[in-house]
């Protein structure tokens, strides 16, 4: 890190970029407007009122100045929206990945010329839908352009010629260099935030920006030094503005950065740009972009090394997905597979598929510790034996999977049309991208599953095999959350095998409410023609939905979190990170596609020389090795 990265990575640590944004109402007028005409409106009204400035030193500009964006509907106009559709988080397009190799190799101009025939297309065939689409998504480029030479003139009243000549060319016209292409790619992710979405994801980035730095290095445009130079101050840009955009979380705000794994045909597409990037986030230490890599068995051991360095930082990254896995359970759920292979990350860890897929991965969460939890306070004195109750909990995941999915009908979004530029096909069917795309999949969380795991284990040894506990006394205790019987609960803490301990028996009862999770989803479609997607992941649901679980058979007292996502219950208690490893590698996961972390926390103690981080690499390596 050179003086003038250090600078202005000091600069944005600092806040100092705070300064410059304004606090000003910008008037809009919605009277007769549609959703999609307002957010056109609010967009080119947003753009109008940025007021370009040039960071000390920058190369890379666009920096956001306009604090806040106007809502769009009054509350009543939302009650409204409401009683006639599901709304989904806050109601915006996200967690999707844009095409964004496309637009910056043909440039905005490019896509502007083919909106316009399609319009006039649109208008001939009387396709007024289209044409309202078409119209709001001309406006919207022509408002991006038009930013741009304001900050193109910006530049050359500093005296800044070279970022004046960068913003001539893009993103108006196709990237020429890595720089171009970086620069592009900031203004049109910046555009993204401003027309009111979040969750914005980078997708492949190694894969669409490798060939501008390829051919730089070549030509002796640039050297291995000045690009890593680049890439530094590229960085820096995801942390100037996040804190301004909504729906994002303190260290977890969707800028999620894909590396590395497998081309289409199958052969290791980590390269020297993957490498950088590791490097640059090692250097920089920021909590963006939010490093993932794609790993597989034929990955080699020197790539989980670079990425144990990084996880060493504690900035909770890099996370990795294994292709092995994910891209034949893709395949399995309709996915084509050169979409499958070329599958990223939405903003926590869900597979979705870059600039086609308009899928809902975090549409909502299936509570296992729920599930189980009701089937033992309100069956098991009923049940004769374990698998009598296997049965009934079977019966209670397929009927809360169907209730999820009815709850869902009528998905409703606010128009994204600048973002629709951005993703396949939505120019040439004239339509947004936030009526659905190639992919409309809704992914469905799984909470606490090893609670629930650890709850039937509870139930099977001491009421079934050891009959120490009868169904109604552990019946009683559990609806009484333990009370008085503190005695009997720690019993359960102690001698419950649990998942992760690398107790076959108890790892297969994960694997059985895997399936049944999948069987439940496999046969229901969505509304708009897509499938459910199981997952293992629960992001916030673990909070959510551990308050609402009572006291569970384990011994886990009423309301206590869940563990989050794929991972061991807090009250479990483990030899060694390797029986985590056999025990989470065992239940079948290729059906179970919406994707979910494993999740370990090391001390950091373990990281303390080259042959403890190869150690914490081999580790790594090894759950993936075991499938």
């Amino acid at each position: 890190m050179n003086d003038r990265i250090r600078a202005l990575r000091e600069y944005i640590r600092e806040g100092r970029h705070h300064g410059l944004r304004q606090d000003i109402e910008i008037p809009v007028d919605w009277e007769g407007l549609s959703p999609i005409e307002r957010t056109t409106r609010r967009l080119n009204a947003v753009l109008a009122a940025e007021k370009p400035v040039l960071l000390p030193g920058e190369r890379i500009v666009f920096t956001r100045t306009v604090r806040s964006l106007p809502p769009l509907f009054t509350p009543g106009e939302w009650d409204a929206i409401r009683a006639d559709h599901y709304i989904h988080e806050q109601g915006q397009v996200c967690n999707i990945c844009p095409n964004y190799a496309a637009t910056i190799a043909e440039g905005l101009l490019s896509r502007r010329e083919k909106a316009a025939a399609r319009l006039d297309a649109a208008r001939r065939d009387e396709d007024k839908e289209g044409e309202v689409f078409l119209r709001c998504v001309l406006r919207g480029i022509d408002a991006v352009l038009c930013l741009t030479r304001r900050y193109r003139d910006a530049a050359l009243a500093a005296g800044r010629e070279d970022i004046a000549a960068l913003l001539t060319r893009v993103p108006a016209y196709g990237a020429r260099t890595f720089h171009e292409a970086l620069q592009s790619f900031r203004i049109l992710h910046f555009t993204l935030w401003c027309e009111g979405e979040y969750h914005n994801t980078i997708g492949r980035f190694d894969q669409y920006m490798m060939p501008y730095l390829d051919a730089d290095l070549a030509a002796g445009r640039l050297t291995p030094e000045g690009a890593f130079e680049l890439l530094l101050e590229f960085f820096l840009t995801f942390n100037r503005d996040s804190d301004l955009y909504p729906g994002v979380q303190q260290g977890d705000n969707g800028q999620s950065m894909m590396l590395g794994g497998s081309d289409a045909a199958g052969r290791c597409a980590f390269n020297a740009l993957s490498r950088m990037c590791l490097r640059a986030s090692l250097e920089l230490k920021l909590i963006d972009p939010k490093i993932n890599l794609r790993v597989s068995r034929d990955t080699p051991e020197e790539i989980y090394r670079l990425g144990t360095e990084l996880t060493r930082e504690g900035l909770g990254f890099p996370q990795y997905c294994g292709d092995d896995t994910v891209v034949p359970g893709l395949i399995a759920l309709g996915y084509d597979p050169g979409d499958a292979a070329d599958y990223t990350v939405a903003a926590c860890w869900e597979f979705i598929i870059p600039g086609r897929g308009m899928d809902v991965p975090n549409i909502e969460a299936l509570s296992f510790a729920g599930a189980v939890a009701s089937v033992v306070g309100r069956e098991l004195t009923a049940c004769g034996d374990f698998d009598a109750l296997m049965d009934r909990v079977r019966a209670e995941i397929t009927m809360r999977c169907r209730a999820l999915a009815r709850s869902v009908v009528g998905l409703w979004m606010i128009p994204a049309p600048f973002r629709s530029v951005l993703m396949d096909g939505c120019i040439e069917r004239a339509r947004d991208i936030s009526l659905g795309s190639r992919y409309n999949n809704y992914g469905i969380h799984g909470t606490g599953l090893s609670t629930a795991v650890d709850a039937l284990s509870a139930v099977r040894k001491f009421v079934f095999e050891e009959r120490t506990i009868s169904a109604d006394a552990l019946v009683c205790m559990l609806d009484a959350d333990f009370a008085g019987d503190e005695r009997v609960r720690q019993r359960l803490l102690a001698g419950t095998p649990r998942f992760g301990q690398g107790d076959p028996a108890t790892d297969a009862l994960a694997g059985t409410l895997l399936e049944c999770f999948a069987d439940a989803l496999e046969p229901l479609r969505n509304d708009r023609g897509g499938r459910f997607r199981a997952g293992t992941g629960s992001a916030m649901y673990y909070l959510w939905h551990g308050g609402k679980v009572g006291a569970t058979a384990d011994g886990r007292k009423a309301g206590a979190p869940l563990s989050c996502n794929y991972s061991p219950s807090l009250e479990s208690r483990h030899p060694d990170p390797l029986s985590i490893i056999h025990s989470f590698t065992r239940p079948p996961l290729e059906r179970v596609v919406n994707g979910g972390p494993l999740t370990l926390e090391l001390d950091a103690g373990v990281f303390t020389d080259a042959d403890a981080i190869g150690k914490v690499a081999m580790l790594v390596k090894s759950f993936f090795d075991m499938g």
